[in-house]
C-alpha cells in the first residue's frame, strides 16, 4: 500500500513536547472526569489510552479537537496553546489535528470525495484541484478508488470508516485521534481498518493518539500505553511491559477483565 504523502521529518534538536495537559481538570457536575491530569506526547510517537468506561479517554481527544473545554489548567499542542486561548488561537491550533470518531460521523448529503476535500478547501484554503488529486489519491491508499462518487449510505460500515480516516489524513494533520473507531463496527469489518491502522502508524512518522479496546492492536501500534483509572494515569510504559507485567494491581485487574 503506498502512500501519498509524507510528513515533514521532525528535527533531531526539536525536543518539546507534541502535545502536553499540565494539570488539566473536567467535572461534569459533580463527577470529576479528568483529575489534575498531568501528560505529554512527543512528536512522532504513538500513544494508546486504556481503561475503563468513564476514566476520562474520550474526553482528552474531545478537549484537543476542542469539543469539550476543561475547567482548570493548560492544554498546548506543537507549542500553541488550545486553553486557555481565544478562538481564534483555538483554530489555528486545530489544523493541526485530525480525528476519527466512533460513529464515522460523514456528510450523508456529500459524496464520498467531496467528504474528503470539504475540509482542505474551505479549513486550509486549498485549491479544489490540489484537494481532489490529494482526495483521490488517499481513496486509492484506503482501497476506496472507485468509491468517489458514492453516497456514505452506500457504503459498509468497514468502507465508511475508511473515508473517515482517509477525511482526517487529507487535512496532513500533526496528530491523529483514534477514538474507538471499531467499536461500531460488525465484527468482520474490524481486522481490515485495524490493519489500515497499523500500516499508516508504521509507514508515517504521523503523532497518534489512542483510544481502544482491541488491546492486540493497543500492543501492535504503540511506543507507549497509558492506564487511566479515575481520571488519572495511574501507571505508564512500553507495551511489552505494561500488557504482560503490569506494575498496578487495577492495570492488572482491567487486563484480566478484557484480555
Amino acid at each position: 500500500m503506498r502512500h501519498p504523502f509524507s510528513y515533514e521529518p521532525w528535527s533531531a534538536a526539536l525536543s518539546t513536547d507534541l502535545i502536553t495537559f499540565e494539570n488539566v481538570t473536567k467535572r461534569y457536575g459533580g463527577n470529576t472526569v479528568l483529575d489534575d491530569l498531568c501528560f505529554s506526547v512527543e512528536p512522532g510517537r504513538h500513544v494508546t489510552l486504556i481503561g475503563p468506561s468513564g476514566s476520562g479517554k474520550t474526553t482528552i481527544l474531545r478537549m484537543l479537537m476542542t469539543l469539550e473545554k476543561p475547567d482548570a489548567g493548560t492544554i498546548r499542542v506543537d507549542g500553541g496553546r488550545l486553553f486557555p486561548a481565544d478562538e481564534k488561537q483555538r483554530r489555528e491550533v486545530r489544523k493541526q489535528i485530525g480525528m476519527v470518531f466512533q460513529h464515522f460521523n460523514l456528510f450523508p448529503n456529500m459524496s464520498v470525495l467531496r467528504n474528503i476535500t470539504e475540509a482542505p478547501v474551505r479549513v486550509l484554503g486549498l485549491e479544489k484541484d490540489e484537494a481532489v488529486e490529494r482526495g483521490r489519491e488517499l481513496l486509492e491508499m484506503v482501497g476506496l478508488a472507485d468509491k468517489c462518487d458514492a453516497r456514505p449510505a452506500q457504503l459498509s460500515g468497514g468502507q465508511q470508516q475508511r473515508v473517515a480516516i482517509a477525511r482526517a489524513l487529507a487535512m496532513r494533520p500533526k496528530v491523529l485521534l483514534l477514538d474507538e473507531v471499531t467499536s461500531a463496527l460488525d465484527p468482520e469489518l474490524v481486522a481490515g481498518v485495524l490493519d489500515l491502522l497499523r500500516d499508516i502508524a508504521r509507514s508515517t512518522d504521523i503523532t497518534m493518539l489512542c483510544v481502544t479496546h482491541e488491546m492486540n492492536f493497543a500492543r501492535d501500534i504503540s511506543d507507549e500505553v497509558l492506564m487511566f483509572d479515575a481520571g488519572k494515569v495511574i501507571e505508564s510504559g512500553a507495551p511489552e511491559r505494561i500488557f504482560s507485567d503490569p506494575e498496578h494491581e487495577r492495570t492488572r485487574d482491567f487486563l484480566g477483565a478484557v484480555l
